[in-house]
């Protein structure tokens, strides 16, 4: 559960001092002098000689870049600030506020933090205000939760907080989502383990960007933990969601296996069913005719068995980076065709573990974790994204967006062509010609040093077609395989394609959004859907990195809040209203037009064929945190169903 930061979540008597000791030893300097300077309330670890200098790259910089000197001082403070705290001494500042929390971040980043953003700093070190009280009617309520991934457990909790009863469909045979059916070689996660982890429950992480099988292990225990699976029924896909004028509630068609179906009423429909959900597989002549293996990332068979064979991977994203280093030195011969240039960042962390004595140190002295993680998360989310606006005066539009986002570009290329040293005639066929970040920004984990390998071949050109077992290139290149991995990723534009949505008086969402242009009111809300949440909808996804969990959990705070405010009104249903929402989509697409993603020339799959970005906020995360605590009522039409069953809305105000 919940582990405030001022807890001392194992007894003085009960520490292993040595394990102990040791973390001290291996911690990382600038949260540490974090620490001390809350443990001890002295403002000289926040000064010259122990302030930190910046590392270059994404490096974790345990050391502060301070003299060797200086960081044992740091150590040896450290250690008995932390013995002191243990043994009962309290904090000298156990609640700084937020323009102080911004400050230390400042310093332990070595770089300027907004003074604003230490509202979100408060906020992941659970300073947080104490929660509305829940009014009787809740209790009489109903709701549906389709999916039971990330955003389903985020939904299963908050839902079991508020007191409302559940039922969760979920078409796989237990929770995790896209973790439990990614399953390929290498699949893992591009955000550190400490900002991908709920809230509600901190995890003891064994590396610090954990693999699938860890991932998918810790969404079971979250959702055993909370009993969950007391509310879900699995192997349940849902057909359809309609809301029932009449009776003012959602009747949500459910399949089984053995092909009957069920229909289910309730009066909230939460929609957690995400955006890496549908796979997406390319238009390749012949495919199906392919003499071997076809196998989608997405959909890795068990017990796959690649040794000896010759592979072909088609794609380069995320999956295919992930995959074919884990696979290249089993296979006979691995074949990358590789159309797309993407930009990778060095990533040291790649499959390191945590010293035990870190990872010891994380759970007796959670003031320490929470530093660690706030570092992180200013790291790998909101650090960039200053740096991505369009500068309409800047003379090198073809290669970068701004100045600092060119010396960006100069930082990768060298990565690039020190990776390639040894093979510079591959330089031109993966170096990108567009700017960083206009697509995620990946994480090399072995990519470059794999295309060195003897028996890979990086083909820069598309998959044109298949005549028997032999693949051919766009420009007529021929390799022969046993086995083609989709690397293609996902249908990341069909918002809620997985099932059908008709709303007030029969209104289909698809027709209102069309096949790919889906819009919400902060990613949650449509008008003429009542009592419908949205989780990970449009416009929610972190483009310039970052937890997606934040997000949801956002997502799944303000839901809570529009559920307790409709209560509090004695409302029977609750929407946006339509011109809040209209207004809400004209900031997200005037916002993305000054950003990088929107950069002409450049293709990702944040947009959708009209080129409008649909999966991605352009927001800030403490912006966005900030929009999501409390509903604005005025925003929101509330309707009370009358004696005669109709549905009487009523502006607010």
């Amino acid at each position: 559960m919940t582990q405030p930061i001022t807890d001392r979540p194992i007894a003085a008597d009960r520490i292993d001092w040595p394990l102990l000791e040791s973390g001290v030893e291996q911690a990382n300097i600038p949260a540490l002098l974090m620490l001390l300077h809350q443990m001890t309330g002295e403002e000289k670890w926040l000064e010259d000689p122990y302030r930190p200098a910046r590392a270059p790259g994404l490096d974790d910089n345990d050391s502060g870049q301070l003299p060797e000197d200086i960081q044992r001082e740091v150590r040896e403070a450290a250690r008995l600030a932390i013995k002191a705290w243990l043994t009962g001494t309290p904090l000298a500042l156990p609640r700084p506020d937020n323009a102080h929390l911004a400050r230390m971040l400042s310093v332990a980043m070595t770089e300027h933090v907004p003074e604003e953003y230490g509202d979100i700093v408060a906020a992941g070190m659970l300073y947080a205000p104490t929660p509305r009280a829940i009014p009787p009617l809740l209790k009489t309520k109903s709701a549906i939760v389709i999916g039971g991934g990330i955003s389903g457990i985020c939904a299963g909790i908050e839902l079991q907080r508020l007191g409302i009863d559940y039922v969760l469909f979920e078409k796989n045979g237990d929770f995790g989502g896209t973790w439990f059916e990614n399953r390929y070689p290498g699949c893992g996660v591009d955000t550190p383990s400490l900002t991908y982890t709920f809230s509600c429950r901190p995890n003891d992480w064994s590396k610090y960007f954990p693999l699938r099988d860890e991932i998918e292990n810790y969404l079971l225990e979250t959702a055993r933990e909370y009993g969950l699976a007391a509310h879900a029924q699995f192997n349940s896909r849902v057909e359809s969601a309609r809301w029932i004028d009449d009776a003012q509630q959602w009747e949500v068609v459910v399949s089984k296996p053995d092909g009957s179906t069920a229909a289910h009423r309730a009066d909230y429909l939460f929609s957690a069913v995400g955006i890496l959900n549908i796979p997406q597989y390319p238009s390749i002549e012949g495919l199906d005719g392919f003499e071997g293996e076809v196998i989608h990332t997405s959909r890795w068979p068990q017990g796959a068995d690649l040794s000896g064979k010759r592979v072909a991977v088609i794609g380069n994203g995320a999956s295919g980076m992930q995959v074919a280093p884990a696979i290249a030195d089993e296979v006979r011969s691995l074949t990358l065709f590789a159309r797309s240039k993407q930009w990778a960042a060095p990533f040291p962390q790649f499959r390191k573990s945590v010293p035990d004595g870190v990872r010891y140190l994380m759970q007796a002295v959670p003031l320490y974790r929470a530093w660690l993680e706030q570092r992180l998360s200013w790291t790998f989310n909101d650090r960039v994204h200053g740096t991505l606006r369009r500068d309409p005066d800047w003379p090198h539009p073809e290669r970068a967006v701004n100045a600092i986002n060119d010396g960006h570009r100069r930082h990768f290329t060298r990565y690039v062509e020190e990776q390639l040293a040894e093979r510079p005639d591959l330089i031109a066929d993966v170096l990108p010609d567009y700017p960083p970040f206009a697509k995620r920004m990946l994480l090399d984990n072995g990519w470059y040093r794999t295309l060195l390998k003897p028996n890979v071949r990086l083909i820069p050109e598309h998959l044109a077609r298949v005549e028997g077992n032999r693949l051919i290139s766009s420009s007529g290149i021929e390799v022969e395989a046993d086995v083609i991995i989709l690397a293609t990723g996902f249908q990341t534009t069909r918002v809620l394609g997985s099932y059908e949505v008709i709303g007030r008086n029969g209104a289909l969402l698809r027709d209102i959004w069309g096949e790919d242009d889906a819009a919400a009111y902060l990613g949650t809300l449509v008008p003429g859907f009542p009592n419908l949440f949205i989780l990970l909808g449009p416009n929610v996804g972190s483009g310039h990195g970052g937890s997606m969990i934040r997000n949801i959990e956002n997502q799944m705070h303000f839901a809570g809040e529009v559920v307790l405010e409709s209560a509090a009104r004695g409302a029977d249903t609750v929407e946006v209203k339509d011109e809040v929402y209209q207004d809400y989509r004209r900031q997200i697409d005037e916002a993305h037009e000054k950003l990088v993603w929107t950069h002409p020339g450049t293709e990702n799959w944040y947009r959708n064929a009209k080129g409008r970005v649909i999966a991605i906020t352009p927001w800030r995360n403490d912006a966005f945190w900030r929009m999501t605590r409390s509903p604005n009522a005025d925003d929101l039409a509330f309707g009370l169903q009358d004696s005669d069953g109709l549905d009487a809305r009523a502006e607010a105000g």
